[in-house]
């Protein structure tokens, strides 16, 4: 007997903190910064909200699996110690855990598919972030060889991203001005302290934007 079914089983499971919105009739699970999931259920929704971070959305369309990551900067600084926590927030580490848990469920490499999102310029400083992270997630795909099959990167405004692991299918909504700002002062505040704590205050905007 394969281990195949027990790998399926433990991905079907309901992910903890789901809620569901009756909008997009699914369970909507939170994607927040430094984190991963993954799910292969038909009625689950990977959500996040990005500025000039970035999330990868990669799925294995034969297995019907799926996940998304949300990353801060490209690559660890020396020095940073070997918190996982920590660890996680840099593109590099994050790539890796999802792409391993990924193939630990059944998912096979060859067979992956990319999309990314984030890297704008929405934070006042003469290195631009949004952009570094861009070119980073852009090179990491490259050189390992995987399936790109859609981005949505750059420009000047926060995104919030609404993804079915399931299937692919990715929703978009730019986000208000607002909501923008608060956006620009987490990432702030994740920069300086590289700290894990949650993002608080986080708004669902289902209207027009």
């Amino acid at each position: 007997m394969t281990k195949e079914p027990t790998r399926r089983r433990s991905v079907d499971q309901r992910a903890a903190g789901a809620y569901y919105h009756p909008h997009f009739d699914a369970h909507i699970v939170k994607v927040m910064l430094g984190q991963h999931k993954i799910s292969g259920r038909v009625d689950e929704m990977l959500v996040t909200t990005l500025g000039s971070c970035i999330a990868a959305c990669i799925r294995d369309p034969v297995a019907g699996i799926g996940g998304m990551n949300h990353f801060l900067l490209p690559e660890i600084p020396e020095g940073t110690g070997d918190s996982v926590n920590v660890a996680a927030r840099y593109g590099g580490v994050a790539m890796e855990l999802l792409i391993n848990q990924l193939l630990g469920a059944g998912a096979r490499r060859n067979r992956l598919e990319v999309k990314v999102f984030g890297g704008a310029k929405v934070i006042d400083t003469t290195l631009d972030v949004g952009a570094r992270n861009a070119a980073f997630v852009l090179a990491y795909i490259r050189n390992e060889g995987l399936h790109l099959v859609g981005q949505d990167l750059g420009g000047v405004m926060a995104r919030r991203i609404h993804y079915f692991p399931s299937t692919g299918r990715v929703l978009r909504r730019v986000l208000r001005s607002e909501a923008l700002s608060e956006t620009v002062s987490q990432e702030l505040s994740f920069m300086s302290t590289l700290r894990q704590k949650p993002i608080e205050g986080d708004v669902e905007l289902f209207g027009d934007d």
